[in-house]
């Protein structure tokens, strides 16, 4: 295969993607430029380019979302083509379209394609117009409430309202009967504006307890539209994908058939070229099975991993080929899946909290290996997970001659893998590869919201997540407290790992909670309308005698982890009552409610709308 002509190529992202192609374009000859934030100056991206050029600050809106900035490292770097990775824009038909403006080549779809299928509605039309079965909704924005109960009606409930530019469940809402409509509608489009800067909605009849499989397409500018297969990506918390595979094993060989083939007429239609991902829900069984078009990847996907390990086929060096211009040289015969492939992404998120982020240091990072074991990451050991961006350290990729083989290498794989310093999904995964409804593909994508029991998540994150916790403990009286030690013994010339707990011992400063000053309330849960909740760190600063009973003058209102306002409900002066909403958050792809714990008047608001907060932040102070 010939090299591509391209002399420098800019990544317009970072982590572990960033590092994922500029491999490729080591391999294909290709000089490769990152782009950084301040809070990235020494992320791996950055070590392993040949250049790198800083674009702001730590604030993605100020960096790596100003398309402006981007271009204009590309320009310094005299860089001839752009790869957006997946984020941030990679979507951005507009980013697109500035490239091809400027003259460098843009490594992605074209920006008209990317516009027709980037919109729900219009990719629906699409994919309708090319007899590609979609699931029952309207194919135009809807503009009021009394739209969606009129579909409703019709379809019955429940329904889903969906924001025309989302992606990942942000902005989706499920609407269960017409009471709800008002408020879901009103919430799926302030999620769309804020993070599409589009409050356009769409109804779809909701699906219960599906599948969700997708099929990965390559398409040239010479006409040639290729599958390589489709992926299972059922095994979800709130949207966010946490394990994928291929192939699926649900599929029937006539469904597998007939999805590939539609995924290739729709992409055709749309006039598409380069990577992308066509997504389908599946319901049914056997001679009942059937497949709903949802929605088009206009990028390459995190998951895309699991498809280049059964079919062998680089899909990032194609998205540099097409790019320029080659045509592609297999044909759709020759892609024939070998095996089976599971991807399990590694993030820095405590499993046992919701799956809540957990930024610090990796004080040891240490993957596994062997045969049919790859890790795709960009760190290192002492490296730092922050919190402005995503939490994801690694992806593990296992491959196998079947499922079954797959699954015992995972586990072989999973043990070995030892990250300390922060909770990671390592845990939940280990569980998942014992469950049986994952080992027997019994899963859909609600399940881990509806119906996985919480308490098992928590004791393998007991069992297997690090060993200096991060505030699992109680109150931090000391009395309850346990801190685990592993030492590593040996008996009459026999090795042994000893496990050894202490209760009421002393824990090292910060091993339990972060230190306060203040004094601890109790803590609020704000109730998410559809998959979950949240809670606030409310802490009281004492007072002098004479002050109320309980001894304490007001809440200060903190947030326990790292998100987005979406809205602050209350301004200073205002009279608010316990279980009164203070502001809702956006985090891990879930809308919390933000409640006062005990009433007053507000004296302080830390935050606006759309701000960016950390973990520990100060939102609201009720006095």
């Amino acid at each position: 295969m010939t090299q591509v002509a391209f002399d420098r190529l800019l990544v317009a992202n970072r982590g572990e993607i960033a590092v994922r192609v500029m491999r490729a374009c080591e391999e294909l000859g290709v000089d490769t430029v990152a782009v950084y934030s301040d809070a990235d100056r020494n992320a791996g991206h950055v070590r392993y380019a040949d250049e790198a050029y800083n674009v702001g600050p730590a604030r993605a809106a100020d960096s790596y979302l100003d398309q402006e900035a981007v271009l204009d490292a590309a320009r310094r770097a005299d860089a001839d083509a752009v790869h957006p990775g997946y984020g941030f824009l990679a979507e951005n038909a507009s980013f697109a379209a500035l490239v091809e403006d400027s003259g460098v080549t843009w490594v992605g779809p074209p920006s008209g394609a990317m516009e027709r299928l980037g919109e729900k509605t219009r990719a629906r039309q699409v994919m309708d117009e090319a007899d590609v079965p979609i699931v029952p909704g309207t194919t135009e924005p809807v503009t009021d409430a009394e739209e969606v109960r009129t579909f409703g009606e019709e379809y019955g409930y429940p329904v889903a309202i969906k924001a025309e530019g989302g992606g990942g469940g942000r902005g989706l809402k499920v609407v269960r009967s017409a009471d709800e409509v008002d408020d879901r509608l009103e919430s799926a489009r302030r999620e769309g504006e804020a993070y599409f800067s589009n409050d356009s909605v769409y109804v779809e009849k909701f699906l219960e307890s599906p599948k969700h499989v997708e099929v990965q397409v390559l398409a040239d500018e010479h006409g040639t539209v290729r599958h390589l297969g489709e992926r299972d990506c059922s095994l979800q918390r709130r949207h966010q994908k946490l394990v994928e595979e291929a192939p699926s094993v649900v599929l029937t060989e006539e469904t597998r058939e007939a999805i590939g083939e539609a995924a290739r007429r729709g992409v055709d239609a749309a006039d598409y070229t380069n990577a992308g991902t066509v997504e389908f829900l599946v319901v049914g069984e056997g001679e009942d099975q059937q497949f709903y078009f949802m929605e088009v990847n206009t990028r390459i996907q995190v998951e895309h991993t699991a498809t280049e390990m059964v079919t062998g086929v680089d899909i990032v060096k194609w998205q540099l080929r097409v790019a320029a211009g080659q045509e592609i040289t297999f044909s759709q015969d020759d892609v024939e899946p070998d095996g089976h492939a599971v991807e399990y992404r590694i993030n820095a998120e405590n499993p046992a909290r919701e799956f809540s982020p957990t930024p610090g240091p990796l004080e040891t990072y240490d993957p596994p290996g062997g045969i049919g074991v790859r890790v795709d990451d960009g760190v290192r050991q002492g490296d730092e997970i922050g919190g402005d961006y995503d939490s994801m350290i690694a992806k593990l990729i296992v491959h196998a001659g079947d499922r079954h083989e797959c699954i015992e290498r995972s586990r072989r794989a999973l043990r070995e893998f030892d990250v300390e310093g922060v909770h990671t999904t390592i845990p939940f995964h280990r569980l998942m590869l014992t469950h049986d409804a994952f080992v027997e593909s019994d899963h859909h994508t609600k399940y881990l919201d509806e119906e996985l029991d919480p308490a098992l998540i928590d004791e393998a994150v007991e069992r297997h997540g690090p060993n200096d916790g991060d505030g699992d403990g109680d109150d931090g009286d000391g009395e309850d407290d346990v801190v685990r030690r592993e030492f590593t013994v040996e008996v009459n010339g026999k090795r042994f790992e000893v496990d050894l707990e202490e209760r009421g011992a002393t824990v090292p400063a910060g091993a339990v909670g972060d230190a306060a000053t203040d004094t601890d309330t109790s803590a609020s849960s704000g109730s998410d309308t559809d998959t979950g909740t949240a809670s606030t760190d409310s802490t009281s600063t004492p007072t002098s005698a004479g002050d109320d009973a309980d001894g304490v003058t007001g809440e200060r209102v903190h947030s326990d982890m790292q998100g987005t306002v979406l809205s602050v409900e209350v301004g200073v002066g205002d009279t608010v009552e316990t279980g009164d909403t203070l502001l809702v958050l956006e985090a891990m792809k879930m809308e919390n409610d933000i409640e006062a714990t005990r009433g007053g008047t507000v004296g302080e608001v830390a935050v606006t709308d759309g701000e960016s907060v950390d973990m520990g932040d100060l939102l609201v102070v009720v006095e």
